[in-house]
């Protein structure tokens, strides 16, 4: 007479991208040099282009430690260099080139770019406080609407998941940016996810036009 073996139930099991997906990985840049009133940052295709500060470069040193500990397939980053100084210890370390995705550059700030918008910020400005309580990025002279910043950034990250079905991607960004797929993966409203810290990693995970946020902040790498 046979046996059966008895059935061992329904176990938890840790995620796994469903098969086709692209799981990214968006770090945010190191911190950038300080802003002095009266003296702009270069501009790049119209945006500030600090360099990293020293702490900056510290702390892309900590997260190009924790990349290297983790399964990368491909890297990107956007057209200012403080993204590109900020992979720089990981691409050293690793061997593997950085491409260049320019929809993943910060939010574009009109008339407050250059570094403007952390003096005014710090003024108390009206625009500024308008922004801050309804999400509006539009509120800055000049500026990009919050839905074209969303726009453009889900449309670079469309494109990527169709460059990159089951594979994990390093995308080294900027913190409005990472807002604004934070707030659409997780169907919030604009800037609902501002706040990311400098060299921090989040997670999203596309499969076709469905967008899921995985972590968001993990600073472990830099706490020591």
């Amino acid at each position: 007479m046979s046996q059966t073996t008895a059935p061992t139930g329904h176990r938890q099991t840790r995620y796994t991208p469903p098969t086709g997906a692209t799981e990214f990985v968006l770090v945010r840049h190191g911190a950038s040099e300080a802003y002095h009133a009266g003296k702009p940052f270069p501009l790049v295709d119209g945006h500030g282009d600090p360099a990293l500060s020293d702490d900056g470069h510290a702390q892309a040193v900590l997260v190009g430690q924790r990349l290297a500990r983790e399964r990368v397939d491909a890297l990107y980053v956007t057209s200012l260099r403080r993204t590109v100084q900020t992979a720089a210890p990981f691409v050293a370390s690793s061997g593997m080139k950085a491409e260049v995705e320019r929809d993943l550059r910060e939010v574009y700030l009109g008339e407050w770019e250059g570094g403007r918008l952390r003096e005014f910020a710090a003024q108390g400005h009206p625009a500024w406080a308008l922004v801050e309580a309804n999400g509006e990025w539009g509120h800055i002279p000049g500026a990009e609407t919050s839905t074209q910043l969303q726009q453009r950034c889900v449309g670079a990250l469309l494109r990527l998941h169709q460059a990159h079905p089951d594979q994990r991607v390093v995308c080294v960004v900027h913190g409005g940016v990472i807002g604004a797929l934070a707030a659409h993966a997780a169907g919030a409203r604009p800037r609902s996810f501002e706040g990311a810290d400098n060299c921090s990693l989040h997670t999203i995970v596309v499969l076709g036009t469905t967008f899921q946020l995985r972590r968001f902040n993990d600073t472990t790498h830099l706490d020591g």
